[in-house]
């Protein structure tokens, strides 16, 4: 648990045989497609890769993602290994 502002940030992840995720302390869905979603969560960026991956349920307000199908990789992009300097994230994607 991260505190920031006096108010401890929230964010798990739960999976079940690769085929159900569901996530808590998502504040945003930045982009998604079947073979892969980028999230903003209360920790960071999370890129969830796969294959015919779908919104089962969204609730921003909460916070709440579940996705279906099948789930390859999840990786957290580390806001500490980018530079002052650097383009941010879609910068970096569309160099």
């Amino acid at each position: 648990m991260v505190e920031h502002g006096g108010k401890a940030k929230q964010h798990h992840l739960s999976m079940q045989n690769r085929k159900l995720l569901d996530l808590t302390g998502v504040s945003n869905v930045e982009s998604f497609d079947s073979e892969e979603f980028l999230l903003q969560t209360e920790l960071g960026h999370l890129t969830i890769r796969g294959h015919n991956l779908h919104i089962k349920n969204l609730s921003l307000e909460e916070g709440l993602l579940s996705i279906e199908g099948t789930v390859s990789s999840l990786q957290y992009l580390d806001p500490g290994s980018q530079s002052k300097n650097s383009k941010g994230l879609f910068g970096k994607m569309f160099r």
